[in-house]
């Protein structure tokens, strides 16, 4: 069975978008969805936990770390996109189209059946690169507990 190459790096007007791990800071990751609606209290083992077993994209502009995209896949069939970010400060420069062409143009992620991700805000920039509203939602089904890392009240 041949071995998945991840490795993938783009750099861009003075940013590198790259997956490779040991790039990622997992402060600046922790900190950014600790803001996001989406994450909030979301802990820190966890982050790290699914960072671990996901394809991350980094954004750095000298080895700062300045934004994430996660995918869950399984690198032929299906992938799931998620935790994406750019930091506050460096948002309006075109980063996010850039981290989302480098996610979507990734050699090991071509021709998967079915890409999916859920956005409350960002319909726009995802359209952009082929996503569209699910055409048939009844045919879609989800276990959803919006309280996972609430401690337990035993």
């Amino acid at each position: 069975m041949a071995m998945i190459n991840t490795d993938y790096e783009v750099c861009q007007d003075g940013f590198l978008v790259s997956t490779d791990p040991d790039l990622l800071q997992l402060d600046a990751i922790q900190d950014f969805l600790s803001r996001a609606y989406w994450a909030q209290g979301r802990p820190r083992h966890i982050i790290q936990r699914s960072i671990q077993n996901s394809l991350c994209f980094g954004v750095y502009q000298d080895a700062a770390q300045v934004g994430f995209a996660r995918l869950v896949t399984d690198y032929t069939t299906y992938a799931w996109l998620c935790d994406v970010f750019i930091h506050e400060d460096f948002r309006g420069r075109g980063l996010a189209k850039l981290l989302i062409h480098c996610v979507t143009e990734h050699p090991e992620l071509q021709n998967l059946r079915r890409w999916a991700l859920a956005t409350r805000d960002a319909h726009g920039l995802y359209e952009q690169f082929g996503f569209s509203q699910i055409s048939d939602p009844q045919k879609y089904m989800q276990i959803f507990d919006p309280l996972p890392y609430a401690p337990s009240s035993e």
